[in-house]
């Protein structure tokens, strides 16, 4: 062979050989690409780990993550994260340029390493295939279940459990998301959580959530499709409205257990005349709740009706009407008015705005006593007036605060503290019913206040 052929051979060797390792590594080049491509879009981005994001990164990953799942099963979701809608409130003209500006983190990635999301549980049918749906994500997840107590009543205190809540955490990042069932008085309601025996306690700062802490309740809020950081996700149109609900959900259950012991010793009366008197006294409280609602008045349940959801779930037959606390800040001049153009005359008013204010009004056979608390420092105390004599009277009470509770199908609140309440009010021996009672002397908490003065009369005692 010549010297030419061989160097021919050679420079067609060291061709071929150049052009097979050009292929291979396009052809190399092409399926890391379509690797990170498909990793990516299915959660198993090796190249984009823990290491390499930033705490921002991650969390808008994460999020993008659930979201997919959110579109693959459909859930029906809705932020619910007090930290993200607290920065809508305060910076609306942000909130109105996050549609049109580029992918950023500023509502999402908050001072938290967690962002929650309501899931109706009504409107969803639970898919076990969410779990290994997760897992292919790079996602962990923990699931926390809790009784139904929808269907706890006093004849069956067992109940089968629902899903309360979830976790989805990468990269210790979390997505909680809370589940929100609708009950029978028309709201929605979400359980605790509580870990059970054998679950993950260092899973997440559980103490550091929003929601989980206790049971919550909420109106259902009218929801909005929004861009926020670059991902469409739906809010609460009244967001402002949804946080300062927020603030006040703690919502307690009716103790059936106890009120079953209770009817057990004394059982129920089933009469004619009490299921009557019952359905009255439950179409007042729905009417007398409505009429404040549209005023904006809050209110709760006081005296006997707060005594008969305590101890037995429901209203007392032999109580013959319906008490309600308001504080007297709340206390509104039109108030009398709206009643009235209810259908409710006004039956009785006594004291005045400044002290000891009650009023009485007329339902179907069946009284709403309205009274108004006032604030005394470590004490706060309602009034009563013997129309009679002039005589005042001061009920005291330690302080308390407000929780949402369910009475007769109606979301109402009940001092959170309802045993002090109930044993200030009823005294050691609440737990016994009494049917002879006597306003100015019967409750423990009952003090003489003096006598109005008899050129007051005609406005602090008016009786119709």
């Amino acid at each position: 062979m010549s010297v030419a052929s061989a160097l021919m051979a050679r420079i067609n060797r060291t061709l071929v050989l150049t052009l097979l390792i050009a292929a291979s590594s396009i052809f190399l080049l092409f399926q890391i690409y379509n690797y990170r491509l498909y990793s990516t879009k299915n959660g198993l981005d090796v190249f984009n780990s823990k290491r390499y994001l930033s705490g921002k990164e991650a969390h808008l990953h994460l999020l993008k993550k659930f979201l997919g799942l959110v579109h693959k099963f459909k859930l029906p979701v809705f932020l619910v994260d007090t930290a993200s809608l607290t920065l809508l409130s305060q910076d609306a003209v942000l909130y109105r340029d996050s549609r049109l500006s580029e992918p950023h983190c500023s509502f999402f990635c908050t001072h938290r390493d967690f962002t929650t999301f309501a899931l109706y549980g009504n409107l969803w049918k639970y898919d076990a295939a969410l779990l290994e749906a997760s897992a292919e994500r790079g996602l962990e997840l923990m699931e926390i279940r809790g009784k139904d107590p929808r269907l706890i009543s006093m004849d069956d205190l067992t109940a089968k459990e629902i899903p309360l809540h979830f976790l989805f955490r990468f990269n210790s990042r979390l997505v909680h998301v809370v589940v929100l069932y609708e009950r029978s008085g028309k709201y929605l309601w979400h359980g605790p959580l509580r870990l059970g025996d054998g679950m993950d306690r260092t899973f997440a700062a559980f103490g550091k959530l929003d929601f989980g802490r206790h049971a919550g309740a909420y109106d259902r809020p009218e929801l909005i499709l929004t861009t926020l950081d670059g991902l469409d996700v739906r809010i609460p149109k009244n967001f402002s409205g949804f946080l300062r609900e927020f603030s006040s959900s703690r919502f307690l259950e009716c103790r059936s257990r106890e009120a079953k012991a209770f009817y057990q010793l004394y059982p129920e009366d089933t009469s004619a005349e009490a299921v009557d008197f019952k359905m009255r006294a439950k179409s007042l409280l729905h009417l007398a709740s409505k009429v404040l609602s549209v005023l904006g008045v809050p209110f709760w349940l006081s005296s006997g009706t707060c005594l008969g959801w305590y101890r037995q779930c429901n209203i007392i037959p032999y109580s013959k009407d319906v008490d309600l606390g308001i504080w007297i800040k709340d206390y509104r001049d039109d108030i009398t008015q709206a009643f009235q153009k209810a259908g409710l005359p006004l039956k009785h008013k006594f004291g005045k705005v400044e002290d000891s204010l009650e009023l009485s009004f007329q339902g179907n056979d069946v009284k709403l006593d309205i009274f108004f608390f006032y604030d005394e420092g470590d004490i706060v105390w309602n009034g009563g007036t013997q129309a009679k004599s002039g005589k005042k009277f001061k009920y005291v009470f330690p302080r308390f605060s407000l929780c949402w509770a369910e009475l007769m199908e109606l979301k109402v609140q009940v001092p959170c503290e309802t045993r002090d309440y109930v044993m200030a009010n009823y005294g050691p021996n609440w737990n016994v019913p009494v049917k002879t009672w006597d306003w100015k002397s019967s409750p423990s908490n009952v003090q003489e206040n003096g006598v109005w003065p008899v050129r007051e009369w005609d406005d602090v005692i008016q009786v119709y």
